[in-house]
């Protein structure tokens, strides 16, 4: 599919479940990882993850159209946009949009870094694990509020 015919798609998504047209750009942007689309508030563009239709389909890609023109048209009109904003949460429902988007099957996406670091508690022996190195001169245990010690994690 085609930057054109997205375009159209999008055009045509907004005037049948929403009523009202769209009237900015839309593209694909195949560097979207962890997200399916993204509506971008100063240009009012909407770009869609290319992946996501590859892995899923036209059906899966038309609820995060209609994701990410909830957005849009609640912006344009001044009103709740935001994920947390009862009108967007009422509004994605009516129109049977998508609230999240599928994890791509190829591990795309999200990666956990291991753990290398593990703090120790000197008085109460409460354990914590990190990813990166705590100054343990800033920190203390949130158990008791003992001095911290830290150590690398040593994987086979």
């Amino acid at each position: 599919m085609t930057n054109e015919e997205l375009q159209t798609w999008i055009e045509r998504i907004s005037l049948e479940s929403f009523g009202v047209p769209f009237q900015h750009e839309a593209t694909f942007n195949s560097r979207l990882t962890t997200t399916g689309g993204r509506y971008m508030l100063r240009s009012h563009r909407i770009e869609i993850n290319p992946h996501q239709l590859k892995a899923y389909g036209k059906e899966e890609v038309e609820k995060i159209i209609k994701h990410e023109l909830c957005h849009y048209h609640l912006h344009i009109r001044g009103r709740g946009y935001r994920h947390r904003d009862p009108e967007f949460k009422q509004l994605l429902a009516k129109v049977g949009g998508s609230r999240f988007c599928q994890s791509l099957p190829d591990g795309k996406g999200r990666r956990t870094l291991p753990y290398k670091y593990k703090l120790v508690c000197q008085k109460c022996g409460q354990t914590y694990q990190r990813k990166r190195k705590v100054d343990v001169k800033k920190y203390r245990c949130g158990r008791c509020g003992g001095p911290l010690v830290m150590s690398e994690i040593v994987t086979p």
